[in-house]
């Protein structure tokens, strides 16, 4: 093949023409199809219906597992997070997080993050480098392992800036949502893309125009603030964010969240939080609530009064505010802080 294929998000059309360059009958594309999207097996060796010569053949050309879970660390509230590794020894995190009424998977999209948020553990070394469209489906396959069972929703809100991954992360999402044998089925409406708020990124999700979620990373109301929580280099103003928004929520059809992680005495102050209220309502917008989860003593969580104090002042304007009910604290919960315990042994 003139370029490197990954069974993981194989397409009906690559997966034959690969078939009939090592000279295998073109039904055996439907059951290794079967055997990825109805039975979520990306591990070729498992496939039992096929011949032993062709499963031999997959693995040797690479159209197999190429990762594996390092460590599975419980949290409090059943949260488990999953430290992988990838063929070339990096690590990422994907993390369960269960309710009574539902399995959500968080997925991470790159290895390291350019955006560095100055409060996350993700990107305190940087961007690695880029996931591709099958190590992301192969974090997916992992979770439904580890659960037993397609999970009901999926953020893409683990490590990484996805947007800036877009190529991958778009066929990514195509698998998930693909209603054909080359897909998982999963509605858009239950998988959340979540954004720095990279300003071309979301201009293509909104060029894109499917109803997936979006949701921003906000975490300030105005620029100064903004910048003392996000460098420069990946870091939009806040107007150029908000007009972004207003092009995706039009071209989806589906209303954004607004993700404000509160940072004692930076980010705090229940005037930002009229402010953000008001923001939300002109863009009919909800907004989600986060107690940072503190990475050094730089960055702290607010005390629980001002938390809740905050919140009363988003709610004078917004309608639809919750705040993050923190879950899996003892398995380093915070994006990245598993990864980073690992990296700094």
């Amino acid at each position: 093949m003139s370029r490197v294929l990954e069974l993981p998000g194989i397409s009906s059309r690559d997966l034959s023409l690969y078939l009939s360059e090592i000279n295998e009958k073109p039904f055996r594309g439907k059951q290794i199809l079967d055997w990825l999207y109805n039975k979520c097996e990306f591990n070729a060796d498992k496939m039992l219906n096929l011949p032993r010569g062709l499963r031999d053949k997959l693995i040797a050309d690479n159209m197999t597992l190429s990762s594996s879970v390092a460590e599975a660390e419980a949290g409090s509230g059943g949260t488990e997070k999953l430290l992988i590794t990838l063929k070339d020894q990096q690590m990422i995190e994907m993390v369960l997080i269960p309710s009574p009424e539902r399995m959500t998977f968080c997925l991470s999209t790159q290895v390291g993050c350019p955006v560095r948020c100055r409060f996350c553990a993700s990107g305190q070394h940087g961007l690695i480098r880029n996931l591709s469209a099958g190590e992301i489906l192969e974090e997916f396959y992992h979770g439904v392992q580890k659960h037993g069972a397609l999970p009901d929703n999926i953020v893409f809100m683990g490590i990484g800036e996805g947007l800036l991954n877009w190529k991958n992360l778009q066929r990514s999402l195509e698998v998930l949502s693909d209603a054909s044998p080359e897909g998982f089925n999963m509605s858009p409406r239950r998988i959340t893309v979540s954004t720095s708020g990279y300003v071309p990124g979301m201009e293509a999700f909104a060029a894109w125009a499917r109803p997936f979620n979006l949701a921003i990373s906000l975490h300030a109301v105005d620029d100064e603030v903004r910048s003392r929580l996000i460098p420069d280099h990946v870091r939009y103003p806040v107007d150029e964010i908000l007009k972004a928004c207003e092009k995706c929520s039009e071209a989806t059809g589906r209303m954004v969240t607004f993700e404000y992680t509160l940072v004692d005495g930076i980010n705090d102050d229940p005037a930002m939080g009229r402010v953000l209220g008001k923001i939300a309502r002109k863009l009919h917008a909800k907004v989600n609530l986060i107690a940072c989860n503190p990475v050094d003593d730089q960055f702290r969580r607010p005390p629980e009064k001002r938390l809740r104090q905050f919140q009363s002042a988003v709610e004078e304007f917004a309608t639809t505010v919750t705040m993050r009910i923190e879950k899996g604290s003892s398995a380093a919960s915070a994006c990245g802080q598993l990864r980073l315990r690992h990296i700094v042994k």
